[in-house]
């Protein structure tokens, strides 16, 4: 008798955990897909746009640029064609939030380091003191490849229109003078069309994870 019951024991084991694979499998089925948003000027919070785009609705890409790396080498638009890349702007003199971002952008080097449809572009913003040289000092104290992060210097009026216009990442246009600089721990990633589809707070290591995440799936999309 007792082992009648056993038998039946078992079976129910078996069918229990039959029944939450089965279970398990409808959920993953069942739940929706996450899909990364294309932001648009609209969507942003207004004081991060300027007044004369806060209206685009889509269609929303970064401007084309020429700006110089810590190689003194141009780095133009072109070298981000068909290229999923983390954008973010800081300043090598910077004793606050930039070092902690650039650790965090460190780790995500590390991360992608062997994907070759993925790259960082790093703007300086206070490119008076930034200048080639001191990139590359900079570059080769936080461990940046060249081959995968570009570090970049230039004109500032171009690089303060980037970050306002383009990556809608900071409430000034930097116009107020050379001590006049935008502070911002956005990372934002950019897809192949060159279209802003996440912003990541740089300093926090959740937003890095999450960063992460996002970059996997919008790389799976274009596997689709």
């Amino acid at each position: 008798m007792r082992s009648f019951f056993g038998r039946f024991k078992f079976l129910g084991i078996v069918l229990l955990l039959l029944s939450a694979v089965i279970i398990y499998l409808f959920y993953n089925a069942l739940k929706p897909k996450k899909l990364l948003p294309v932001y648009s000027p609209a969507m942003v919070n207004s004081e991060l746009v300027p007044e004369e785009i806060q209206h685009i609705r889509k269609y929303h890409t970064i401007a084309d640029f020429s700006l110089t790396n810590q190689n003194g080498k141009t780095i133009t638009e072109a070298y981000y064609r068909d290229k999923i890349y983390i954008a973010d702007f800081f300043f090598t003199t910077c004793p606050t939030i930039c070092p902690i971002m650039t650790k965090n952008m460190a780790e995500i080097q590390a991360q992608i380091m062997d994907d070759p449809d993925i790259l960082l572009l790093s703007h300086t913003v206070t490119p008076q003191i930034d200048s080639v040289a001191q990139l590359k000092k900079y570059a080769l104290e936080k461990g940046v490849n060249d081959a995968k992060w570009n570090l970049v210097t230039g004109d500032k009026k171009v690089i303060y229109e980037l970050a306002r216009k383009s990556y809608l990442a900071v409430k000034t246009d930097g116009d107020g003078g050379p001590f006049d600089m935008i502070h911002t721990e956005n990372f934002i990633l950019v897809d192949k069309e060159k279209r802003i589809r996440g912003f990541y707070d740089g300093t926090k290591k959740d937003a890095i994870e999450e960063l992460l995440e996002d970059l996997a799936l919008l790389k799976a999309s274009y596997l689709e």
